[in-house]
């Protein structure tokens, strides 16, 4: 299912959230060289959330394979107080930014609508620190980073719940050779995100 538009057309221009799209897609292409050659493994591994370095609980020096014939180290870097931010902006490859980017343009337009330019930057980033926070609770000794706008971008959608609660989504459903838009409600929607982020 890829989330296409809603019945609900936002009032003011959605700056920010086209702001916070340009950066996911600058990072891609300049940090992390558009999934091209090691670059995008070398920034995740570099600029993604370990748990365990913010922990101090997964030891200095100890790896994991993040590509072939590419180790990611755990290191004591100033730099890491700073991947709960940074890590939003990393994407794992073009099907992690694409989606991402669809969920955030979808919801994040009348978010931001409903709570102004400011405000939703505040709450998108407070949101995604709140997920990374949450990760770290949940296996603080992982050696394994992670990147991802997943966190915040739920955050939106939340919010959007709250806010929209009866609106509808138009979803593309495509199996094989059939495939059709469908009106979803958001809700619905929301609980399709959830478990396709557990499925991943």
């Amino acid at each position: 299912m890829i989330p296409l538009s809603d019945e609900n057309p936002s009032v003011r221009p959605p700056v920010m959230t086209v702001l916070i799209l340009a950066a996911m897609a600058a990072v891609w292409a300049i940090v992390e060289g558009a999934g091209f050659g090691d670059r995008m493994v070398r920034a995740i591994c570099n600029l993604g959330l370990v748990p365990g370095e913010l922990t101090g609980l997964a030891p200095i020096g100890s790896a994991v394979p993040i590509g072939p014939g590419l180790y990611c180290a755990v290191d004591a870097q100033l730099a890491n107080w700073a991947s709960p931010v940074v890590s939003l902006f990393l994407h794992g490859g073009w099907g992690h930014l694409i989606g991402n980017a669809l969920f955030l343009w979808v919801f994040g337009n009348n978010v931001e609508d409903v709570m102004g330019a400011e405000r939703f930057l505040a709450f998108y980033l407070l949101c995604g620190v709140a997920a990374a926070a949450l990760h770290v609770l949940v296996d603080p000794s992982s050696p394994v980073p992670t990147v991802g706008a997943s966190g915040a971008i739920s955050g939106v959608m939340g919010a959007y719940l709250v806010c929209f609660p009866r609106v509808r989504v138009r979803m593309f459903f495509w199996f094989v050779l059939f495939y059709r838009v469908v009106a979803v409600p958001a809700w619905a929607v929301l609980g399709w995100w959830f478990v396709f982020q557990v499925l991943m």
